[in-house]
């Protein structure tokens, strides 16, 4: 069973500290998938962002943009299908952050950018969203210990949370698995991740939901 047949393009997404990148790799190195991974480490203005957020918000927001689209244009490559792909970040989620970040008429310059882009961004054959509790992910962002990343407030952790289950819950438009996190160790917990593959391989509508806890 290799779930990139059915699902060429797949994209792990969730706040940060939810785990998305370790899954994306872990499904990469699974199934010798092609990976794309967010590299938030090149953006200069991030460290800048977390000690005032107000004042870095726009130009963190665009350069994430940009990355992200020039990663994704990328995709176009058909050679990357024929094994598959596995990102742990989408362009349909960017606006996520804008909107949390930017004020009124910093969003509606955001937005145009955007909208320009996001035609050029092909559509992932599966999302899976990994929901995770905000107690947890501060519990992971701490545990990582990357500097500016320790300045993050539980508020922040909170609004980030909210605004991604409102979109994954309400505006997502195609093939989508959410997943509750809480219990989902794929680290400590071996069978996870098989647990995990074999609920994809089950998926049979647009939108289904996994909750380990009930099995």
């Amino acid at each position: 069973m290799n779930i990139f047949d059915k699902y060429p393009y797949i994209v792990v997404e969730g706040p940060i500290g939810s785990g998305k990148s370790t899954l994306a790799k872990l499904l990469a190195n699974r199934f010798n998938a092609n990976m794309f991974s967010e590299k938030a480490e090149r953006n200069p203005f991030l460290p800048k962002f977390y000690e005032d957020m107000k004042h870095y918000a726009l130009p963190t927001q665009l350069f994430f943009l940009f990355q992200r689209a020039n990663q994704i244009s990328e995709l176009n490559q058909k050679d990357f299908f024929r094994s598959g792909i596995v990102s742990d970040f989408f362009l349909q989620k960017d606006p996520i952050f804008a909107r949390l970040n930017l004020d009124n008429d910093e969003f509606k310059l955001y937005l145009q950018i955007y909208q320009h882009l996001e035609l050029k961004a092909p559509v992932p054959d599966l999302v899976i969203y990994l929901q995770t509790p905000v107690d947890l992910l501060r519990q992971r962002v701490e545990k990582r210990n990357i500097g500016y990343e320790q300045k993050i407030t539980t508020e922040y952790l909170e609004r980030i949370a909210e605004s991604y289950s409102n979109y994954f819950h309400n505006d997502h438009k195609s093939n989508l698995l959410i997943v509750n996190n809480q219990d989902l160790d794929i680290l400590e917990n071996k069978s996870a991740l098989d647990m995990l593959i074999g609920r994809i391989d089950q998926i049979s509508s647009i939108r289904e939901y996994f909750n380990p806890r009930l099995l």
